[in-house]
């Protein structure tokens, strides 16, 4: 067997001709005529050392060996084409990619300004941003899917440097008519006699909730669990209880959905978002300049 035989070209034929059953097919798709098609899926079968193809008078069928062929070919395939796209950005003046994980909190409230200014000032430097609770951003930070990751305190983060991002306010929401409507600011404590909308389970915002009621020896009314600021909003707004959120990140929803926010009097009701990544010696260029950058919005 000498894999080092095959080659692109050969692959993709091979993938045309398990897609539409006909070496004739296959080859009128990638160009080829029918002989030049028989011959290069002849010697890949040559390559294996097995048939990939079973023939009979109404086309192809893959072997088992071709079925183990066509699932690798279409990942080779893949990893091509993703290579072909990434190497254009970097002919067209791309000086680099990083891979940035932020919380709901830091997408909605800092983010968009600060990836903005960045991406003004270098426009090389290409931001792929996704939104992840933030025990999965440091997650994702640990085994190298992200380069640098934005969480909340208290998330555990060994193994990980973390530089300070951003602070950001807890506030209570409630609907208008509430019973703590008319109140200026309220203590957590007053709050958790009533029903609670809730982010999921194990997001930084709900596992703070439950470790904060837990130390007033009360049990949270957790009468709904969603996955977003926006939903949690909706249903607050519908009466079906009230929610803790950051108060920036739904100030629009505030305004739209006739809802009041109530400043928190507790302490941990001021959250840092931090920023974390594996080793700040190490990192490429292109990642440190977006981590200064973040870091000097705090002044902004």
């Amino acid at each position: 067997m000498n894999l080092h035989r095959l080659d692109l070209v050969s692959l993709s034929l091979f993938s045309l001709v398990a897609r539409t059953g006909s070496i004739s097919k296959g080859a009128e798709l990638a160009l080829l005529a029918v002989g030049a098609a028989s011959k290069r899926i002849s010697d890949l079968e040559a390559a294996v050392g097995a048939e990939l193809l079973e023939r009979h008078s109404r086309g192809v069928t893959l072997t088992v060996a071709g079925q183990a062929l066509q699932r690798h070919a279409a990942r080779i395939l893949s990893d091509v084409d993703q290579l072909a796209a990434e190497l254009s950005d970097y002919a067209s003046g791309l000086v680099g990619v990083v891979r940035l994980w932020a919380n709901t909190s830091a997408v909605t409230q800092f983010l968009p300004l600060d990836i903005s200014t960045f991406s003004h000032a270098s426009p090389g430097i290409r931001i792929e941003l996704e939104e992840k609770d933030s025990s999965e951003v440091v997650l994702a930070v640990l085994d190298g899917r992200a380069d640098v990751g934005i969480f909340a305190d208290r998330t555990p983060a060994l193994g990980l440097q973390v530089l300070d991002y951003r602070q950001d306010r807890l506030v209570l929401v409630v609907p208008r008519g509430h019973a703590l409507a008319r109140r200026r600011a309220v203590r957590f404590e007053e709050a958790v006699e009533f029903d609670f909308v809730c982010l999921s389970k194990g997001t930084s915002l709900a596992n703070r909730l439950q470790a904060e009621t837990e130390a007033l020896g009360r049990r949270l009314k957790m009468r709904i669990q969603v996955r977003s600021f926006d939903a949690i909003c909706q249903m607050v707004a519908a009466g079906m209880g009230v929610a803790i959120l950051p108060g920036e990140a739904i100030q629009p929803h505030v305004r739209s959905m006739n809802l009041r926010q109530i400043a928190l009097e507790d302490a941990w009701a001021s959250r840092s978002l931090l920023i974390g990544l594996r080793d700040a010696k190490v990192v490429p260029r292109h990642v440190r300049l977006l981590i200064d950058h973040l870091c000097q919005s705090r002044g902004r």
